[in-house]
């Protein structure tokens, strides 16, 4: 029996408005090449100087994953050469990180377990080559680079080995998202590479302390793809190391055309880089006042949101830590208790209907013209009686593409439940008038007729009585004819 051990790179680019070294703009989606700078261009003569948010935003990083903030840092310069690296090195941190030992406590099937961090460090992205013809440099006519991307700035977050299945660095890389965008860090758009990993993962047989031979596998930017990338790896090694095979340090690629990882590389290891101090930026002293003022900044994270849940609105382990790990999802169930909402009809609706309509329609909240006030409106009407929850879902897809509010759109569409018990009587009396077989059958011990005749009920009303009152009263009235 064999275990995988596994530990993850993390890179996040982080949401400042320009890059790290000069005022280029550090946005999605622009043409390309039209974000660049003689800096982020490595022009001769150009001299990077460090943006002190991104040195505020890695502190932060830093902070929110129990690091050890460094009292003094330094950018170094990694070498090596690819048509994406204008300069022909990477500026980043090598001896004297930003970060240190800190951890990362994750959930997974229902186990809680701490991952270490080994550093966060600074650092710039590269730039992207667009390949003609196919999505990889193999098989494509030509290729392009667009340098909008370098200079950005990123944070690299690295684990220790801790991880033991696909499952677990699946979960650790969705907490570590969801800690990321909840200090406002990183956007967490695994779609638009600003949160991507590398996998490190070795096996060993179970029981054994020394590592295997380590795979690298580059650019995951998917959890999906993540998972499935070291389900495969780990099904690849074992069948190598059970036929006698050696396994390569290399650095490999997922496909997911194929399903299956790639040679792409041997592994580099430090030496290769030629890693030196960079001679253009200076050493940053920390001063601990300014880390404080800072941590005293840090809004409220996931796991301490998760608890508050549980503590105060008595939500369920899994939909406390459903909402709190979605920032969106949090901001807005927090915003409709502050509305008025009751907290647990709120929690199921979120999670229910309201995250079923924007599954179907591939939406998010803020793309929607719903809110937190209307849903509190909603959930006041069904608590007063004036909705039936049936009625309340009908309005739901109106009201999140216009802007009328519950209550008037309820209005609008003649919906109203009937909860007078004097006017649900009436109609009650009218059913069991016109059904007299149904009654003597009731009467004579058959249980199921009851259903029959509330559904008669509910069609005199359309459907608009309030169905426990009316249940209610049509059991008094029947015992009534018995007596």
């Amino acid at each position: 029996m064999y275990e995988a051990v596994i530990g993850l790179e993390v890179h996040a680019e982080l949401t400042t408005q320009s890059k790290i070294f000069c005022e280029a703009g550090a946005h999605f989606g622009s043409a390309p090449n039209t974000q660049v700078s003689p800096v982020s261009l490595g022009l001769p003569g150009a001299l990077p100087v460090l943006n002190q948010q991104v040195l505020e935003l890695a502190v932060m990083a830093g902070l929110a994953t129990e690091c050890e903030i460094a009292a003094r840092t330094k950018f170094d310069r990694k070498h090596y050469f690819y048509p994406d690296l204008p300069k022909g090195y990477q500026i980043t941190q090598y001896d004297f990180p930003i970060a240190q030992r800190g951890q990362v406590k994750i959930t997974c099937n229902g186990q809680t377990r701490i991952v270490r961090l080994n550093r966060i460090h600074m650092e710039e992205d590269a730039g992207k080559l667009v390949h003609a013809g196919a999505d990889r440099m193999s098989g494509s006519v030509y290729s392009l680079a667009d340098y909008n991307r370098a200079g950005v700035p990123l944070i690299e977050i690295v684990s220790e080995p801790d991880l033991r299945t696909p499952e677990e660095a699946r979960f650790y890389l969705e907490t570590l998202r969801n800690i990321l965008m909840a200090i406002g860090v990183c956007d967490g758009k695994m779609q638009e590479g600003s949160l991507r990993c590398d996998a490190n993962i070795s096996i060993r047989p179970v029981g054994t302390e020394t590592l295997g031979t380590r795979v690298e596998i580059k650019n995951i930017n998917s959890f999906k793809f993540l998972q499935k990338a070291l389900e495969y790896e780990i099904q690849r090694q074992q069948i190598a190391v059970e036929n006698n095979e050696t396994i390569v340090q290399e650095t490999r690629l997922w496909d997911e055309a194929s399903n299956r990882t790639l040679s792409m590389r041997s592994k580099e290891e430090a030496h290769d880089y030629r890693y030196f101090p960079d001679p253009d930026l200076v050493w940053h002293e920390l001063n601990p006042a300014w880390v404080e003022q800072i941590r005293e900044r840090l809004p409220e994270l996931p796991v301490a949101k998760q608890a508050r849940y549980v503590r105060d609105y008595a939500l369920s382990e899994i939909d406390a830590t459903t909402l709190a790990g979605d920032i969106e999802l949090s901001q807005f169930f927090d915003t409709s208790l502050a509305e008025g909402a009751d907290a647990i009809e709120a929690c199921k609706w979120l999670l229910g209907d309201i995250a079923a309509y924007l599954n179907q329609n591939s939406q998010t909240l803020t793309e929607t013209r719903f809110s937190a006030a209307k849903l509190a409106s909603l959930l006041a009407l069904i608590a007063k009686g004036t909705l039936s929850g049936k009625m309340a879902k009908s309005l739901l897809g109106d009201l999140m593409t216009g802007e009328q509010d519950p209550e008037s759109l309820a209005e609008a569409k003649g919906l109203r439940q009937i909860s007078d018990p004097g006017a649900l009587d009436a109609i009650i009396s009218q059913v069991l008038s016109a059904n007299p077989v149904q009654v003597e059958q009731f009467q004579d011990g058959n249980p199921k007729i009851l259903g029959f005749l509330m559904g008669q009920v509910m069609k005199q009303t359309k459907g608009q009585a309030d169905p426990g009152l009316a249940n209610q009263r049509l059991r008094e009235m029947l015992a009534q004819l018995s007596e």
